[in-house]
């Protein structure tokens, strides 16, 4: 008995040993073949990790359980989403657009026979439905699975390959976002919770680069970038309303765009081409902030470009260019009024306000109405209009080359015979030059002097703050294109009156974008404008109603067309007044001044 238990135990202990044998062989096969974890794996598992919580969160709040539980699921659904924001919006632009839409009405005018209506879905539509007196069930769960289908299907659809200008790419556009639109209230409409999105949105870029470390170089730079996050963070720990904008710009922002110039010299990255944002931008505020060739569909005619601007220059002052000899691009955009005319409208030829043409390259759309997609285009528009040139393209040709000295540049400056686009490349390429980035804001905010005053201040942290201009105008040219991929020039509905009427306003009669496509929901629309010169450039609005900026300023603290009784229902801008105090009223007017170009002289190359 005893011999047939020991040989029992002896063949378990032997099947133990083999199994033992067997399994450590298999760990060290299984070890042998395991790869290490690419940088660009562990930044989709921390993607697909805070999209699931997203998802999750939204599954909840379709539960609509009560107000209390609702809000806190939606909030914890926009901070996932806002930890996925630099990430999702890098590799899938149209996307992170779409489920971060304001809640107005989409409208795509591609041409006449292609106008695409939808209705908008996503956070901010989310946002404003939880918040309306009487809650709409139906409506926010319809809007909840259109969402949380999207982000669905976008989990499934999950590959990331970063090579590491990628990666800088990414850095750089989130950090110029956090500043242009993060900060402002632009996608956080109701709750005003900005400040904390933007913490969530900074964590993940902490994370990217904690994963980048072995690329790092310097050990000292890694540690001073995370740190220059970790200040952020720790900064934008407040209220809404009283946060120091200007001082996270210049202290933070500026930081660490320098840190990040220092970071992509350390990996030796090589860009093979650049996007809006240039590749080497120290400061969100100067003339090489922007890339100004990406605005344009002209980038490589750049031989000889500055004599070409010069002779652009010649030809925006000549007279000759029009048919009865007495206009020039310069009638109605005299250099000394930041390239506007000073008048409500140009005589009896016009019935619209010449806007400025400082800082015009740096948009996707020209004319009030948007209806040209480059300066090139918009030059066209000029010669062709019976009030304006009265002219054909081929009848410039004949009077420019009448001229010896316009047609010797003509023929030395262009090796093309393509006189048309030659002329109008040249006066396009003199106006893209009109973008000085030398105000009084400017030096300031880049350390050059120290001038500003308090009010001054105050006036830029109430146009990015609590008056909500930031939202419609984006630093750092303060027009309607959207950053920090610029890919779009937005247009609104704000209810600008007839006269400058506030007890009987009737909305202005001209319908706007409508007369290009004649979508009806585009009636009274108007492309958002510059504000940089803009106390030189009055008087306002595309039909001139307003002579000063207390004016201005008084239609948008009453909620714009809405606050005088104009009731247009597409109306973009919030219709809710603003409430500014008198004193708030004069300090975003003294911030707008320090916008004026130093000397506009010097604009003019």
């Amino acid at each position: 008995m005893n011999n047939i238990l020991f040989l029992i135990r002896a063949k378990a202990y032997t099947f133990s040993i083999c199994l033992l044998l067997l399994t450590g062989t298999a760990c060290k096969k299984e070890v042998a073949n395991t790869k290490p974890v690419s940088i660009s794996e562990q930044i989709e598992n921390l993607y697909t990790t805070e999209l699931s919580h997203c998802i999750n969160a939204l599954d909840s709040l379709a539960l609509l359980k009560n107000t209390h539980d609702n809000i806190e699921n939606y909030k914890k659904a926009r901070l996932h989403f806002k930890s996925i924001e630099p990430i999702l919006s890098f590799i899938d632009k149209d996307n992170y657009k779409s489920l971060n839409a304001p809640n107005i009405l989409q409208i795509h005018e591609e041409d006449p026979t292609d106008i695409k209506i939808r209705n908008p879905f996503g956070f901010q539509v989310i946002e404003e439905l939880l918040h309306e007196p009487q809650i709409d069930s139906l409506k926010i769960k319809e809007t909840i699975s259109i969402t949380n289908s999207r982000l669905k299907l976008i989990k499934k659809n999950i590959h990331i390959d970063f090579k590491d200008h990628h990666i800088i790419w990414l850095l750089r556009n989130e950090i110029a976002r956090i500043a242009t639109t993060g900060i402002t209230g632009y996608d956080s409409p109701v709750l005003s919770q900005s400040l904390q999105e933007s913490q969530y949105a900074y964590t993940t870029l902490e994370k990217i680069i904690t994963l980048s470390k072995d690329k790092f170089q310097s050990e000292a730079l890694y540690q001073n970038i995370l740190k220059a996050i970790a200040e952020a963070k720790q900064v934008l720990n407040h209220d809404f309303d009283s946060f120091d904008r200007y001082v996270f710009i210049k202290d933070h922002i500026n930081t660490q765009l320098k840190l990040l110039v220092s970071m992509q010299k350390d990996w030796q990255v090589a860009f093979p081409f650049q996007l809006a944002l240039s590749n080497n931008i120290i400061s969100l505020f100067s003339a090489e902030t922007l890339n100004a060739d990406y605005f344009t569909d002209y980038k490589s005619d750049t031989t000889n470009l500055a004599s070409k601007i010069a002779f652009g220059k010649t030809l925006f002052n000549d007279v000759n260019l029009s048919k009865n000899h007495d206009m020039a691009c310069a009638t109605c955009h005299i250099k000394e009024k930041a390239f506007t005319d000073g008048r409500r409208v140009f005589d009896d030829r016009q019935t619209r306000n010449s806007p400025t043409l400082t800082y015009a390259t740096y948009q996707q759309a020209y004319f009030h109405d948007a209806r040209t997609g480059s300066l090139e285009g918009q030059i066209v528009g000029v010669v062709n209009n019976h009030n304006e040139f009265n002219m054909t393209m081929d009848s410039i040709i004949v009077r420019v080359r009448k001229n010896p000295e316009y047609k010797r540049l003509l023929d030395s400056l262009y090796n093309n015979k393509r006189d048309d686009f030659n002329i109008r490349h040249s006066i396009a390429s003199y106006v893209r030059t009109l973008s000085a980035f030398n105000s009084k804001f400017d030096r300031n905010i880049n350390n050059q002097e120290n001038t500003l005053t308090d009010n001054e201040i105050k006036g830029f942290n109430l146009f990015t703050g609590k008056a909500q201009c930031a939202t419609c105008h984006f630093a750092p040219v303060f027009n309607g294109t959207i950053p920090p991929e610029y890919k779009e020039t937005e247009m609104e509905l704000i209810g600008v009156p007839q006269k400058n009427d506030t007890i009987n306003a009737t909305i202005s009669e001209d319908l706007g974008r409508y007369y290009t496509y004649k979508t009806p929901e585009r009636k009274h629309f108007f492309k958002t404008p510059t504000i940089r010169n803009i106390e030189k450039t009055g008087p306002y609005m595309h039909n001139g109603v307003y002579n000063t900026l207390e004016e201005i300023v008084d239609f948008y603290n009453r909620g714009g067309g809405a606050g005088i009784g104009i009731n247009a229902e597409l109306q973009t801008l919030p219709p809710d007044p603003l409430n500014l105090t008198q004193d708030e009223q004069n300090d975003l007017i003294a911030f707008m001044k320090t916008l004026t170009d130093n000397d506009l002289n010097e604009t003019n190359n």
